[in-house]
């Protein structure tokens, strides 16, 4: 596939929706914004208790909305009682993102999954099996895109790094995932998408046949500054001028 003349290059990529202060990251509102404007649209998928799909970045629940707690124990029921802090918005499920997307713009769908691999990534293809717009999907465990790379090789593939300065991990793995070593033998990556503040560097330099995204870039100031250096970015807190 030839995504250098796909939609992953051509339009920059709302992180999360296009959200702000009053209009909360993951929601069917910041979803909607983006649509408006036309930009594709990078979203968090997770698995809870029950077995559904949400679209949610954290594991807790504390950062965005008023509760304490941790997604995974929640139930489909639970999501109607949650409202993302400071509006009346829910928790989504992944079916209604595609519901309200319909195919407008495209899906940069993030797996987040640091557990074992299997149960949320074919719940989620099963899901995406029935869209009919154009989507792909990125994480930053090698071993979620070496699943799809073996269940649906045609979705394009993007494998997500940084230096994890502020993440705990142990060395092996930070020293891993920091220089993608797992790409050609797990991942089969077709695109990558790497932290602005750590670009240029000589990691993604050695995927130069891949298409190279840059996230997340927060300001005018920093797209000038990363663009040259890649072929898309995933923005937020800001609309980029090209």
């Amino acid at each position: 596939m030839d995504l250098f003349n796909s939609w992953l290059v051509q339009q920059p990529i709302a992180h999360r929706g296009l959200h702000n202060a009053t209009v909360p990251e993951n929601s069917l509102t910041a979803f909607s914004k983006a649509i408006e404007c036309g930009y594709p649209i990078e979203l968090d998928v997770q698995i809870i208790a029950d077995g559904t799909i949400v679209v949610f970045h954290d594991d807790s629940l504390s950062r965005l909305t008023d509760n304490d707690g941790y997604l995974k124990f929640l139930n489909k029921e639970d999501l109607k009682y949650l409202s993302l802090k400071g509006s009346n918005e829910k928790i989504p499920t992944l079916e209604e993102v595609l519901d309200l997307v319909d195919g407008k713009v495209p899906l940069l769908i993030e797996i987040k999954n640091e557990g074992k691999v299997g149960k949320l990534e074919k719940g989620v293809l099963e899901i995406l099996n029935n869209y009919h717009g154009e989507f792909a999907i990125q994480s930053f465990n090698p071993f979620v895109l070496e699943y799809f790379f073996k269940h649906a090789p045609e979705i394009p593939r993007g494998q997500i790094s940084s230096y994890f300065r502020d993440i705990k991990l142990s060395f092996f793995k930070k020293f891993a995932l920091k220089r993608m070593i797992l790409n050609k033998r797990v991942s089969h990556p077709d695109f990558i998408s790497y932290e602005a503040k750590r670009l240029p560097n000589r990691f993604t330099k050695k995927y130069k046949n891949l298409p190279l995204l840059a996230w997340a870039v927060t300001s005018q100031s920093e797209y000038l500054k990363v663009v040259k250096h890649c072929d898309n970015v995933i923005f937020e807190n800001f609309e980029p001028v090209i």
